[in-house]
């Protein structure tokens, strides 16, 4: 039987990342966190309530712990989060030397020279310094950025590069950096479990390749087809870079400044054991962005509605799958025209004739301006548009019931492309609101009326 493992800070985004992994592996998990309705129930996962600053909560999560990943930070903070951290790391290494903990993963930053660091890498160093003051081996994990959907870095990277066509660029963003891709990262947190007990160790790790933040936006503006210009100035402090920030992004201020206090350094791998120790390969940063980019669904834009019908499936779905052609969009079959003919007058490929077969549907087939990307035969159908608009659009049905009745799904998808994307779906939105209920309706009423 495999051990019992505790996360702390399995809300964080690496910690929520790690949980399925473990999981799978065949390990039972255990987690300690301040509001257990954020943690999703699982098989095999206990939660303790508690915090990290509390050693009583942390003693009971701790009970027939072997080895315990530490994956907290306190960025966020509105106090000193130095000190948070240091309390945080000291509460819980009392905890783990009483609870004879077996072992400590800990994952912390890259960065070198004391001198030549910002508070928060200074503090990940601490951090992984108090962890090892009790004698229980720790292996400690110092990354660069980390690329990835819901990553704080990737996020401002995102950001920025989605809602700005001309960016003015401090000096923090010429900064050499070697991010390394969530996957990567998990797999070895993952094989330190797998490593002989031995004494602490330190591992530095990153991609396969080194970039800036200003390199990172300029690949991510590649793999999304944005056009962006980016002009480098040489007096923004980091100060004024986090109000900027505060303004065009998501990150507070607050954290905003410490992040860039952060990425201004240097942050690349010099002592390069981790690649021999483990059996890992990171990837580079262009495959990671573009493996984040590909299950990414932070970015998207959502239009989903349902309708209860009393056919079963099979039925339902066959009005379904006659759309349009000849039997038209179930609603207002004019908008379509419409939009048929100006995207043909902008340059796109405006309405086509119809379809292939009035009936039946196969991956490939054409639908007017979309294209059939997925059809399960009485269950779903997405459908990808093909007309010209400012990134990618899906309109997709899915049906689910039983011989009583059944539950349509419909959902319209829109996936922007920067700030015209963005005003694109905002504009249309009312219309959307109008004709996608009136096709749903129009799709039950021909279910009705088959029956």
């Amino acid at each position: 039987m495999k051990p019992l493992i505790l996360i702390v800070g399995a809300t964080g985004y690496v910690g929520g990342k790690l949980l399925l992994p473990l999981l799978n592996a065949g390990y039972s998990v255990r987690v300690l966190a301040r509001r257990p309705e954020a943690i999703k129930p699982m098989p095999e996962l206990q939660v303790v309530r508690g915090d990290v600053l509390e050693i009583d909560s942390v003693r009971a999560a701790m009970i027939r712990v072997h080895t315990a990943y530490y994956l907290v930070h306190s960025m966020g903070s509105t106090q000193s989060f130095e000190e948070q951290d240091r309390r945080a790391a000291q509460t819980f290494a009392v905890a783990a030397k009483e609870a004879n903990l077996q072992r400590i993963i800990y994952l912390g930053g890259l960065g070198h020279g004391s001198n030549n660091l910002s508070a928060h890498l200074r503090s990940r160093h601490e951090v992984g310094e108090i962890l090892k003051s009790t004698e229980i081996p720790v292996i400690e994990f110092r990354a660069s950025i980390v690329i990835g959907t819901g990553s704080l870095s990737f996020e401002m990277v995102r950001a920025l590069v989605e809602r700005l066509p001309i960016m003015i660029a401090p000096r923090w963003v010429s900064a050499a950096a070697q991010p390394i891709g969530i996957e990567d990262l998990l797999q070895y947190l993952m094989a330190a479990l797998d490593l002989a007990p031995q004494a602490s160790r330190i591992f530095e790790i990153g991609g396969s390749n080194r970039v800036s933040y200003g390199g990172l936006m300029k690949e991510y503006a590649r793999q999304r087809g944005l056009k962006r210009i980016i002009i480098s100035v040489p007096f923004l402090t980091p100060r004024l870079s986090s109000l900027w920030l505060g303004l065009v992004t998501p990150l507070h201020v607050r954290i905003g400044r410490k992040l860039i206090d952060s990425v201004r350094f240097p942050t690349i791998v010099e002592d390069k054991t981790a690649l021999t120790e483990f059996p890992i390969r990171p990837s580079g940063f262009r495959e990671a962005m573009a493996a984040a980019l590909q299950v990414d669904g932070l970015n998207l834009m959502v239009d989903s509605r349902t309708m209860h019908v009393s056919a079963p499936p099979a039925p339902a779905f066959r009005a379904i799958r006659r759309i349009g052609g000849a039997t038209g969009w179930y609603y207002a079959d004019w908008l379509w025209q419409l939009r048929g003919l100006l995207d043909g007058l902008f340059g796109g490929i405006g309405r086509r004739a119809g379809r292939r077969d009035p009936e039946w549907l196969l991956v490939g087939d054409a639908v007017d301006f979309w294209r059939v990307e997925v059809i399960e035969p009485d269950r779903l159908l997405r459908l990808v548009a093909e007309m010209k608009v400012p990134g990618r659009a899906w309109l997709q049905f899915e049906v689910t019931g039983d011989s009583t009745g059944s539950v349509i799904r419909q959902t319209a998808t829109f996936d922007p492309k920067g700030l015209l994307g963005r005003a694109y779906w905002y504009a249309v939105f009312p219309l959307h609101q109008l004709v996608f209920a009136g096709m749903l309706n129009g799709i039950a009423n021909a279910i009705s009326s088959s029956e």
